[in-house]
């Protein structure tokens, strides 16, 4: 079969952070350390997959964090319309992955069944645990369900032909990493089982965390997934850029024929 294109698209950034931002037990904490917030775009021919809908502008201006542009304007450079996205895999309901899927009403969701539980459930009442969800976008995935239009995984799934989705937790309850077969091989788009490089080759827990074991293990499941680990993507470190080469925008790359410059380890 036909392997994946994959294209990282950066809709937002954010440098008012230092390295205990996203390190725990860092030397260094107090140096600066910059974010930036993807979504992803998966295509094969007419076959289209988003992955996570970033955040909007009414969200960005509630936590004070500016965008660069809307994530559905953002796939113009591809051909695409909001509309014309059929399916969403969600990685974990969180704001920055899960803020925009309001923005894509046609889209069927492919979440994990315990990251609903989790966001819908007890731990929501301790206000850390709540800090990276909105209420409003959990509820936009219910009404998705009420609607007919998730579909749930326990585990390891199948979305398509080429595209696997596997629990790792950690972060979140039920974030899921999305593998994908591309030209280089089995690529895998950590999301927030590893948000920066340095997280899973340093084994550095990012601090927003469930289930500190269940991150540093998904790290070793990274791995695994990949067919090397170069082709391990994660999800909001600004050297994404700088490895892999430049797509049909400034703020869009294109992953999978694979990165363009070795990566250190």
């Amino acid at each position: 079969m036909t392997d994946w294109e994959v294209h990282a698209i950066k809709y937002a950034e954010r440098s008012d952070r230092t390295r205990a931002d996203s390190f725990i037990f860092d030397d260094n904490h107090d140096a600066p350390h910059t974010i930036d917030y993807y979504i992803w775009l998966l295509r094969r021919g007419d076959e289209v997959i988003l992955v996570d809908t970033g955040y909007d502008d009414e969200e960005a201006r509630a936590r004070g964090r500016a965008i660069r542009l809307d994530p559905g304007a953002a796939l113009a450079p591809l051909g695409l319309k909001p509309e014309d996205i059929t399916q969403v895999i969600v990685t974990h309901l969180h704001y920055d992955h899960a803020g925009g899927l309001h923005l894509f009403p046609n889209a069927t969701l492919y979440l994990q069944t315990s990251e609903m539980a989790y966001a819908t459930g007890p731990c929501m009442c301790h206000d850390t645990l709540r800090m990276p969800f909105t209420a409003g976008h959990v509820c936009e995935a219910i009404k998705r369900l009420y609607s007919g239009r998730v579909v749930f995984f326990d585990g390891d799934g199948q979305v398509a032909e080429g595209v696997t989705v596997h629990c790792i937790g950690g972060h979140s309850r039920g974030l899921q990493a999305v593998r994908v077969r591309t030209q280089a091989g089995w690529m895998v788009l950590a999301s927030d089982a590893s948000h920066f490089y340095e997280n899973m080759y340093a084994r550095k827990p990012f601090p927003i965390v469930v289930d500190v074991q269940n991150m540093l293990d998904g790290f070793d499941r990274l791995h695994v997934l990949a067919s090397r680990p170069e082709l391990i993507v994660p999800g909001h470190d600004p050297l994404v850029r700088s490895y892999f080469a430049p797509g049909a925008a400034d703020y869009i790359h294109r992953l999978d024929p694979g990165p363009i410059t070795e990566i250190p380890r």
